[in-house]
């Protein structure tokens, strides 16, 4: 691509979604920016300068966007390091748990905030975030900010931050949750004597297209899953298993209820 589309922006963190972000951005035009990671060997590509800390940083860089990719864990001793540029920066964060107020805490009063959740199929341009503009952030920045997260695919916002932590759980651990599913059928196959590399191909090639099936179809899960289900056949009784009032429905609201729970425990 030639030219840019998306301004200087400082990527703090570089673990997997931070790459993927980063990736999406220069395929979209990103002008020359820094990637602060003290793991990160060399430039993850042309136009990007690699800083191990915030100390650094080059002198006279000023991004239109910080992107806080790091672990929720470490925010206290890393994020006031870069209250300098949130005068002037919006400050995009992508940390579980972590509250708009709890940053501001750590970035100053002056940090216009942003805080988003996307999961990992970011990696293939197929992921889904929502984001919530905390006070102070202007139109132009939060449109920026939807620059940024639609660069790695569907984007979504809300005004109740609240909202954010039932998202981690369902969204932001979901795909661990499919990716589960596929490990599960793939090892079910093999007991009922499938050979290995066959199981794999029909455990990850369901998992596949019944996705690219469902964000095809207009039509509700349940009308899908009823499609599939013959009456008194095969697909109806496994089904009654899995979904057994202790089984499937009770399992993942008891799974999203406990991930909420654990991301609002983050913010402390």
């Amino acid at each position: 691509m030639t030219g840019t589309t998306i301004p200087p922006i400082l990527l703090v963190g570089f673990g997997k979604m931070g790459g993927a972000m980063l990736a999406g951005w220069r395929e979209r035009g990103l002008a020359p920016s820094v990637a602060v990671d003290p793991t990160l060997p060399a430039s993850p590509g042309a136009g990007v300068t690699v800083a191990a800390a915030a100390a650094d940083i080059p002198a006279g860089f000023t991004p239109a966007a910080v992107v806080l990719a790091v672990k929720p864990q470490n925010a206290a001793e890393t994020l006031p390091l870069y209250a300098r540029f949130a005068g002037s920066a919006v400050m995009l964060s992508i940390m579980a748990g972590r509250t708009i107020a709890g940053l501001g805490a750590l970035l100053g009063a002056d940090a216009a905030i942003v805080r988003a959740m996307p999961n990992t199929p970011a990696a293939v341009r197929q992921g889904v975030t929502v984001a919530c503009a905390g006070p102070g952030v202007t139109p132009s920045q939060r449109d920026l900010c939807d620059t940024l997260l639609a660069a790695i695919g569907a984007v979504a916002w809300v005004d109740d931050e609240g909202l954010i932590d039932p998202v981690t759980a369902v969204s932001g651990g979901g795909p661990a949750y499919v990716f589960l599913l596929a490990e599960l059928l793939e090892r079910a196959a093999i007991e009922q004597g499938i050979p290995a590399d066959l199981a794999r191909l029909l455990a990850r090639q369901t998992v596949s297209g019944s996705g690219a099936l469902l964000a095809a179809s207009r039509e509700d899960a349940a009308a899908l899953r009823r499609a599939v289900t013959s009456p008194k056949g095969t697909t109806e009784r496994a089904l009654a298993v899995l979904m057994a009032d202790d089984a499937w429905p009770s399992a993942i609201s008891r799974a999203i209820a406990a991930a909420t729970a654990r991301s609002r425990e983050l913010a402390g």
